[in-house]
């Protein structure tokens, strides 16, 4: 080999040496604050008192832990430059505020931890970008308020964890958008009330946590939302008495109602629970139970820790939990003989009683003595300013005065003051004015309060009023400046009083207003005097049921915003094809309970791209255009067609997204016009209950079973406006080769090719395991 050979092989083999060093460097760039691994690709930053998220952090890190600094708020996009991160850790950084989009960057990101900072208000674009986020700590902040869409973005989010807040209430479709959550936990707040449809929409949610909070009634309609509860966990909650069907859970096995203060309980309290297996009543002030109906699978019923008096009153129960092999816990507290005897031990011999003189005797023996037993170091309740009549806690800023026979406003609140509750009293008419020293109220309840007037300016003042409660009174109109002074008004319930027209020009005050509730009033029409775009301008939910509606103008509906809409409950005669148009964002739309007998070709055209769900169940329809729900396409989700005069449905192949149909309660004529539903029943991984009421010999029989379709041609010729339907062979076919004579069909003008609507097998197998099994009850 010559030098220059040698010179020149030295050389490469130098810079073959120097390059991965170089790369590997270059690959090591780790912010001098911070420690680095480059292998696990891991950045640590703790302790380290930093004010900004330090901008030389490598791109490709994928778990950040930026703990204990002092960062006090992160700004949009703050994380643009290490979008590969799948776990981020913020805890104790003195974060006050997350703004719109700060995460928007982060689209792998699986675990996101903010716990122990300075939070107080989720903002509606704060998790914008979390796509594939599962888990969200958020506990140990001083959370106070959720805005409307705060988690729309959050698809993926497995568990929510909102522990030690300051949250008082939580407000109607708050966690909207959480689709996949498993495990919601809201203990250690301030909640007094839950909305009705506070849970709604969390249809996979199995556990929920609402311990240490002040509820002091079951929240029972609020649960029903939640078909898939399996534990709840309710205790230390201030409730005094569970009644009859109080929990309404169909899969609830685990509850706990421990260290509350429930002094009764309904016998039938868990009878819409039927697979309770475990209940957890300990250190309550109960002094007996009755035999309970409705689980059938009960383990343990733990009553450790109650003053249970072991007499006769108590002998069903022994004899029930005996039968059903249930497990008692605790122990009896009297009569003198059975003291600490444990439930499980005691017979049903045991449990006698004496004459009611010496019961009576022994009652007033143990008062006295509870008399003489209260400590002389005692200190009396310190009191706090509050009107007559009316309960005031300082602690959780609540006040009320709920069923308290006022005839005017209460005035003398604390000034701190955030939930005040006056339903169930007498105002009949609300001056302006009428609410002074209440600037912090947030949550305001007037329900029940036979108010048939509102003033102008009756709420002047309370500049935070967030959620209006005016529900079941007399309003028959409102005054156009009936809601100044409360610009910041965001949800707005009105329903269930006499209006009879959309109150337009009193709604022009409440610029900020996301959902109104007009249910069960006598409103006819909706007119273009009442303009939702310029009185509303960011109004998402508009709720309109049981009224009287048989008229909604062309430009009644104008919102570029709207997004939940419901008319059931109406005397509408047709879709309003030609106001749809004004809501062009419109996702959810129920049509249901109006007699509505026909539903015609683009109905819902003007929407296709938004809607997701569609409601039309008992309208008494008895067709439908074939090609009503073409244009819908894969973007809706639901369609519920329940108990209509149906013989014959459209071709559903389209709605390739659905998630659930529920097609029950028609009187489907079983016959060749209905074998493109018998083909798309088949080929669908969706539940769909769907049976037979014509001819009689197939009434009740699921069209999916049924053989007369087999007698069907496999080739429909379809018209000008729809595309021709895949052939497709039945089973039962299959096993007579000898009938498969195919036949030929001549192409026409107008008519598609044929050959171009099959699909290849694995396309159509591979869009079949991509559709979710939604199960449909009847």
């Amino acid at each position: 080999m010559t030098n220059s050979l040698k010179i020149q092989f030295v050389s490469t083999a130098v810079i073959l040496l120097i390059l991965p060093l170089s790369s590997s460097i270059k690959a090591r760039k780790c912010p001098k604050e911070c420690s680095c691994d480059d292998t696990k690709l891991i950045v640590g930053c703790v302790g380290k008192n930093l004010t900004h998220i330090p901008p030389t952090i490598d791109e490709n890190t994928v778990k950040l832990d930026l703990r204990s600094n002092n960062l006090q708020m992160l700004s949009r996009g703050a994380f643009m430059h290490t979008p590969f991160l799948t776990h981020l850790n913020l805890q104790r950084c003195n974060i006050v505020k997350v703004k719109e989009g700060a995460f928007r960057a982060l689209g792998r990101l699986v675990s996101l931890n903010l716990a122990n900072n300075k939070i107080d208000i989720l903002y509606q674009e704060s998790f914008d970008g979390l796509s594939s986020l599962k888990e969200l700590h958020l506990d140990h902040n001083r959370i106070e308020e959720i805005q409307p869409g705060a988690f729309t973005q959050l698809g993926f989010l497995n568990m929510l964890v909102l522990t030690h807040n300051q949250l008082v209430y939580i407000p109607n479709m708050a966690f909207q958008g959480l689709q996949n959550i498993k495990w919601l936990r809201l203990s250690h707040n301030s909640l007094n009330n839950l909305a009705p449809e506070a849970f709604t929409g969390l249809f996979t949610l199995s556990r929920l946590n609402l311990d240490h909070n002040e509820l002091q009634f079951f929240p029972t309609q609020t649960m029903t939302r939640l078909p898939e509860v399996r534990r709840l966990d309710m205790s230390y909650n201030p409730m005094t008495y569970l009644g009859e069907e109080s929990v309404f859970m169909a899969k609830l096995t685990h509850l706990y109602l421990n260290h509350m203060s429930l002094q009764d309980l309904s016998d039938q309290a868990f009878s819409q629970a039927p697979v309770l297996s475990q209940v957890d009543l300990s250190h309550n002030q109960l002094h007996y139970l009755e035999r309970l109906s409705g689980p059938k699978d009960l383990i343990t019923l733990n009553l450790t820790g109650n003053p249970i008096y072991c007499n006769c009153f108590m002998r069903p129960l022994k004899e029930w939990a005996t039968a059903g092999g249930v497990k008692l816990l605790g122990a009896c507290a009297g009569p003198p003989h059975l003291d600490d005897e444990p439930l499980q031990a005691v017979t049903s011999l045991d449990l006698r009683c004496r004459s009611r003189g010496e019961i009576l005797k022994e009652e007033d023996g143990k008062e006295q003595e509870s008399k003489g037993s209260i400590p002389t170091t005692a200190t009396p309740k310190q009191s706090v300013k509050c009107p007559l009549n009316c309960e005031c806690d300082t602690e959780a800023h609540h006040a009320t005065c709920e069923g308290s026979g006022h005839t005017k406003v209460p005035r003398g609140f604390p000034i701190k003051t955030q939930l005040l509750d006056l339903r169930g009293n007498h105002f009949h008419f609300l001056r302006a004015r009428s609410f002074p020293g209440t600037s912090q109220v947030v949550s305001l309840h007037l329900e029940f309060c036979k108010i048939h007037e509102i003033e102008g300016n009756a709420f002047q003042g309370m500049k935070s009023l967030l959620y209006l409660y005016l529900s079941d009174n007399y309003l028959t109109s409102l005054d156009p400046r009936a809601f100044a002074g409360v610009p910041d008004l965001t949800y707005l319930h009105l329903e269930g009083n006499q209006l009879v027209q959309f109150p337009g020009s009193a709604l022009s005050l409440t610029p900020n207003l996301f959902v109104l509730h007009l249910e069960r009033n006598s409103i006819s029409k909706l007119e273009p005097s009442g303009l939702l775009s310029s009185v509303t301008p960011t109004l998402r939910e508009l709720y309109l049921s049981n009224n009287t509606i048989t008229v909604i103008a062309k430009a009644a509906l104008s919102s570029a915003f709207i997004e939940t809409l419901h008319l059931d409950s109406n005397q509408l005669t047709e879709v309003p094809t030609d106001a749809l148009p004004e809501a062009p964002n419109l996702e959810e739309l129920n049509l249901s309970r109006n007699s509505i007998g026909w539903v015609g070709p683009k109905a819902f055209q003007s929407i296709s791209q938004s809607l997701r769900r569609l409601y039309m169940d008992h309208m008494g329809m008895e067709k439908m255009s074939k090609d009503v729900l073409l244009d819908l396409g894969p973007g809706l989700k639901v369609l519920t067609l329940r108990g209509n005069q149906l013989k014959v449905l459209p071709d559903l192949s389209p709605l390739t997204g659905l998630e659930m149909v529920d097609l029950q309660d028609n009187p489907l004529l079983c016959d060749c016009a209905l074998e493109p539903l018998h083909r798309w029943v088949e080929n669908v991984r969706l539940e769909v209950t769907a049976t037979c009421d014509l001819p009689p010999e197939l009434r009740g029989q699921q069209v999916r079973d049924v053989p007369v379709f087999t007698a069907c041609p496999k080739i429909i010729a379809p018209s000008n406006e729809t595309a021709a339907v895949e052939p497709r062979i039945s089973k039962m076919q299959k096993s007579k080769p000898s009938s498969l004579k195919p036949r030929k069909v001549k192409a026409r003008p107008g008519r598609a090719k044929i050959q171009k609507q099959p699909k290849k097998p694995s396309q159509m197998a591979k869009k079949t395991e991509n559709k979710k099994t939604v199960n449909i009850t009847n």
